[in-house]
């Protein structure tokens, strides 16, 4: 088994998701509420290896008779093929839970959660889904809804503005219409909300590491404003470059091990 040619394909996978979050969190950049992700790399000081094998076996008997063989052309799933030292893997990419600017557009419709938490949306399918984004207006059926159509959730489902020409939000996240009390804004809060799933845009949903939702009983609303991306440009330029030049070095270190390994059978089959 090459080791160092395994080193660096390990590091270069590493790299190669390393620049993916950061690609993701740049093209998200003007996307309100959205909040970037952190890629979590681990060393280990040793690391099993298995080789997955992909063929079929349609001989039930034979699979029988292959079962305990390490290695053979009909075996299919994960076979052991040794260990490796000091490897450099992704552990797992969490959420970064800082507070995006806030942009004021003066749209009544348009809030803020001033602490934690994340308003609660459903989408046409009676999918649940959390978000920062409070970039809200209302529909042709006179439901209050995101700018990408799901429906917001108040303590009561869905809200229903009606024929309502006057929208206001308070400042606890009561909800009136033309002057009339018509809901109130539905925010929970996790227990551990950076693990938290991105399923699009600024769009969440809960994992079993982040825990179940739980209701905020007096949230705390600013009206009139977004919360921007909380992406800083600068830091996560900075991120592709270290990821492109460590992907870059890795790349040498693969190609040296094969230089090295041809170099070796060449000598060593070269009859004397």
């Amino acid at each position: 088994m090459f080791r160092g040619i395994y080193t660096g394909t390990s590091a270069m996978l590493v790299q190669e998701k390393m620049l993916d979050v950061v690609g993701n969190n740049l093209a998200n950049v003007d996307t309100s509420g959205f909040r970037g992700r952190v890629a979590v790399n681990k060393s280990f000081p040793e690391v099993l290896m298995d080789r997955v094998e992909r063929y079929t076996i349609v001989d039930e008997a034979l699979n029988e008779e292959l079962k305990d063989r390490k290695f053979s052309p009909y075996f299919r799933g994960r076979s052991p093929i040794g260990t490796i030292s000091m490897t450099n893997v992704l552990s797992e990419t969490t959420m970064s839970t800082e507070r995006g600017p806030i942009q004021w557009t003066d749209n009544p419709t348009d809030v803020v959660l001033n602490g934690d938490g994340f308003f609660v949306v459903e989408d046409g399918n009676g999918n649940t889904f959390y978000t920062r984004s409070g970039h809200f207006q209302k529909n042709d059926q006179g439901d209050l809804v995101t700018h990408d159509g799901e429906f917001i959730q108040g303590d009561g489902g869905r809200v229903n503005l009606g024929e309502a020409t006057r929208i206001a939000i308070g400042d606890s996240g009561q909800i009136y219409a033309d002057g009339e009390l018509v809901g109130a804004l539905r925010v929970v809060e996790f227990e551990t909300p950076t693990y938290l799933r991105h399923v699009g845009k600024s769009l969440l949903e809960e994992t079993d590491e982040s825990g179940g939702p739980q209701d905020v009983e007096t949230p705390s609303i600013i009206s009139g404003g977004l919360e921007r991306s909380n992406v800083q440009v600068v830091l996560e330029m900075v991120r592709m470059i270290e990821a492109n030049r460590a992907f870059e070095a890795a790349g040498r270190a693969v190609t040296i091990q094969d230089e090295l390994s041809s170099r070796l059978f060449t000598s060593v089959g070269r009859p004397t």
